[in-house]
């Protein structure tokens, strides 16, 4: 079992309050046990405080509170999976205490950014919480990034890859637009200028000397004197020449703790003890050491305490993808529509491919939480949540048919039983029928007033 650093957190416009206090005395492990004592000693995060005071203020014996924590905690355990890059506009009302949840997975050497904009003068505390989802399922959740710092922007670096869950969550009867975006980056610059992983030719791991030894890194080809990059902010550990690698360069990369080899330069343009920055220059691109009868390139390791060497690739190669064209009718949010036709499909994530919930019957009602490309991240009058096709939606304007109350009766806030009524209706009274779930009519009554009526007790 290896030790590993602290992972990487970044705000790039504000402080950031880490979920941990331990950084000095106990380092995040390559090993779940590490982890689980890691966990018990760090200090709350902003949302665990928040809860907290709830507590201490009496309010978590209130309806209110207890749907707010539980929504926090079904929003995690229920988080939506995304591919990245990813974005997503989305509505959390104050009146019902929500959560947004997405699940991504960050490879070794990746990095993950997220941006989160609020919408409106009146901005409320919004908490943005970052957990690592643990290898044994029945651990819980473990926050490796929380704040209440929003709006903003940050970049977490996970030491080994997995997978994460990002939540966020207003405070208690706050809420209000949202626009969230994520996306996947190298966590090193490429060490070739101008050049990519489509130059490299020699991969880790290949065997060396009638395979005697392995490959310890990448080998990047480029014309002789091409500049060689510092692939982040580090010091220079040692400048020297050997045999076997020829004019060398030794970098340290103290936040990530490592160490950046560059080998077969041509020349080296920096010394012992400098500290370079991301980018700078640290010599030439040739073929010396036992590359004498190669084309010129430049060999590029990486090796981490307690490991050795380990691929470069993941960490220089650039995540593909792009974000997809939002296309969805944004001045929806919030809003409840309908679908168009009979069996559309509910699906668990904004993808034609992503697994189907529910396929949905006519003029069914749902509530518009989100907007992500051409999907809609939508609430069923039961609260369960999905994605469908925006195109195959429409907004409750106009009744779809004309109902007659055949007995008096409660119109109800949701189609439950015992859900609180709205408005009574008289015996005869005439109502438009806007949307539909299961036995239950949502309507609008002579009054104006919109609710859920039981099919039991109206005809056409």
């Amino acid at each position: 079992m290896s030790t590993e650093p602290l992972p990487r957190v970044l705000r790039s416009d504000s402080p950031l309050r880490a979920s941990w206090v331990l950084a000095g005395l106990l380092a995040v492990a390559a090993c779940e046990p590490v982890e689980q004592v890691q966990d018990r000693f760090r200090g709350l995060t902003p949302h665990e405080a928040y809860r907290a005071s709830l507590a201490e203020a009496g309010l978590t014996g209130s309806a209110l509170a207890r749907e707010w924590i539980e929504a926090g905690e079904r929003s995690a355990r229920e988080a939506v999976t995304v591919t990245l890059p990813f974005s997503e506009v989305g509505f959390l009302p104050p009146e019902d205490p929500e959560a947004m949840a997405y699940r991504v997975e960050v490879g070794r050497g990746q990095r993950l950014t997220m941006e989160v904009e609020l919408d409106g003068e009146e901005q409320p505390r919004v908490f943005l919480d970052l957990f690592r989802v643990p290898q044994d399922p029945r651990d819980p959740l473990r926050p490796v990034l929380s704040t209440d710092s929003i709006p903003g922007s940050w970049s977490y670096e996970p030491y080994r890859g997995g997978e994460f869950v990002l939540r966020l969550q207003p405070e208690l009867l706050r809420g209000g637009r949202f626009d969230v975006t994520l996306r996947l980056e190298a966590q090193l610059a490429f060490p070739v200028a101008d050049h990519d992983v489509r130059d490299i030719q020699s991969v880790f791991g290949m065997p060396r000397d009638a395979g005697r030894r392995s490959h310890h890194g990448v080998d990047i080809f480029a014309p002789r004197g091409t500049p060689v990059v510092a692939t982040s902010a580090g010091v220079v550990r040692r400048v020297r020449v050997t045999n076997l690698g020829g004019k060398v360069v030794w970098l340290r990369d103290p936040a990530r703790n490592a160490n950046m080899y560059y080998a077969h330069l041509d020349s080296q343009a920096v010394s012992n003890g400098d500290r370079v920055e991301t980018g700078d220059t640290l010599g030439f691109v040739g073929n010396s050491g036992n590359a004498i009868t190669t084309p010129p390139h430049l060999h590029f390791g990486i090796y981490r305490r307690g490991e050795g060497p380990v691929d470069p690739d993941p960490f220089i190669r650039r995540p593909s993808g792009s974000l997809a064209e939002r296309t969805a009718d944004l001045g929806r949010l919030g809003e409840w529509v309908r679908m168009e036709n009979p069996g559309i499909r509910l699906r668990e994530s904004p993808s034609s491919r992503a697994r189907v919930l529910e396929e949905l019957a006519d003029a069914t009602a749902l509530r518009v939480l989100g907007a992500a490309g051409d999907w809609y991240r939508v609430r069923l009058p039961d609260g369960r949540v999905g994605y469908v096709a925006a195109r195959l939606t429409e907004p409750l304007q106009t009744p779809v048919e004309t109902f007659v109350a055949s007995t008096s009766g409660s119109l109800r806030a949701s189609p439950e039983t015992d859900a609180p009524a709205v408005v009574e209706l008289a015996e005869g009274a005439e109502v438009g029928v806007l949307g539909r779930f299961r036995d239950y009519l949502y309507v609008q009554a002579p009054t104006g007033d919109v609710g859920w009526l039981g099919e039991a007790v109206a005809r056409p």
